[in-house]
């Protein structure tokens, strides 16, 4: 048995090289990156993590400490599915989805790196995947943008080998949203993919009127224009406008996707691996979307996802994010004819650059706290 003898866990508040902002967070400064290694008897190491757009890392942090590193000290990490389920139901009562998602989801993919190591495999190999690339969009958080900055920001996507591109949505006013979707279609032409981004933005008669305006410039999808959970009002908006609709970024649970296949009417779908129950939660997802016959998507990191997406027979777009996690990294994201390519070393493909993490970490207002204290090494025998 591959018995799990130690978790170290770390908090990392890193800065934003800009502040970009949407309708739903505001703006953004900073990201979080709460890491997982967990070391086996043998002296394997797994690698997870998850992410925030600047708050709630700590908590995260919190509960894979106390809660879950002490309950999963002697388990056989190789029982990825079984450990997944387990932790689910460990702290089921205090955290169906939320934090408590993030938290699993980070510890789900250090036991996938570690089982991909173990096979010596590629994770969209050992997934069974016969591709190594996927489509690929960049997606921008630039609703704080004025036009000409949004557009540049558009010409720099195109620059670095995208064919998709997908901004934010959601200004007070409906008319300036209009004026920056017309332009930025003006800007890339008809050969170019465009995705819109609302992030919750609208109620349902304000996405129902956005999404029939939208609809002229030959999007690709409106994402999230109501409140995520509100999966009868999106099937409205789809139903009334004939727009095609994506979310799931914020669905955490493999009930809520359910739901959101039965009764959103969408398009796409969108599952986080960093918040609905990692890899096992993301394929979970996966092979709903084949059932619902829907392409899957992903969102967030695309250092990790690409894998994920190419390795799936309804793959669908790879975002490409605003948190550039993987400039941490010792894999940057391959571009290549506008395809993502998935890694082809043993484990998930994303090894940290731990010196350049600790350089780059900031304390939060001052606030040294948990921040300060980077990790924590919970092993076996203190338990």
């Amino acid at each position: 048995m591959n018995k799990i003898s130690a978790i170290e866990t770390g908090c990392f508040r890193l800065p934003l090289e800009e502040e970009v902002g949407d309708a739903a967070h505001g703006v953004h400064t900073h990201f979080e990156l709460v890491t997982v290694e967990i070391k086996l008897a043998d002296g394997l190491v797994g690698t997870g993590y998850t992410y925030t757009g600047g708050k709630g890392g700590v908590a995260i942090q919190s509960v894979i400490n106390h809660d879950l590193s002490g309950f999963l000290l002697g388990k056989n990490a190789d029982e990825v599915e079984k450990r997944n389920d387990e932790m689910e139901r460990h702290i089921r009562y205090v955290g169906r989805g939320g934090i408590a998602s993030f938290a699993i989801s980070a510890i789900d993919i250090a036991l996938w790196d570690l089982r991909c190591r173990r096979e010596n495999k590629p994770l969209w190999r050992l997934l069974g995947g016969e591709q190594t690339r996927c489509k690929a969009y960049r997606g921008g958080i630039d609703l704080n943008f004025p036009l000409p900055k949004l557009l540049d920001g558009v010409e720099s996507h195109l620059a670095d080998g995208f064919n998709g591109v997908k901004i934010k949505v959601g200004k007070e006013s409906l008319d300036e949203d209009m004026e920056r979707v017309a332009s930025v279609r003006e800007l890339i032409g008809s050969g170019v993919s465009l995705m819109l981004d609302a992030n919750c933005a609208f109620d349902v008669e304000r996405g129902v009127a956005a999404a029939r305006a939208f609809r002229r410039y030959d999007i690709v999808w409106l994402e999230e224009p109501i409140a995520a959970d509100d999966f009868s009002g999106h099937g409205r908006i789809a139903r009334e406008t004939g727009c095609p609709l994506a979310q799931g970024e914020s669905l955490h649970t493999l009930r809520e996707f359910e739901a959101a296949f039965r009764h959103a009417s969408l398009s796409f779908i969108q599952p986080d691996a960093s918040n609905c129950g990692g890899i096992s939660g993301w394929l979970k997802v996966a092979r709903l979307a084949r059932q619902w016959n829907m392409p899957v998507c992903s969102h967030g990191m695309h250092e990790l996802h690409v894998s994920l997406v190419a390795s799936q027979p309804n793959a669908g777009w790879l975002e490409v994010h605003g948190f550039p996690i993987d400039s941490y990294t010792h894999r940057p994201l391959d571009m290549r004819d506008h395809m993502a390519i998935a890694p082809d070393a043993p484990g998930t493909g994303v090894e940290f650059d731990w010196n350049k993490l600790q350089s780059a970490h900031e304390p939060q207002n001052g606030n040294h706290g948990n921040f300060e204290k980077l990790s924590t090494t919970i092993k076996e025998e203190t338990i």
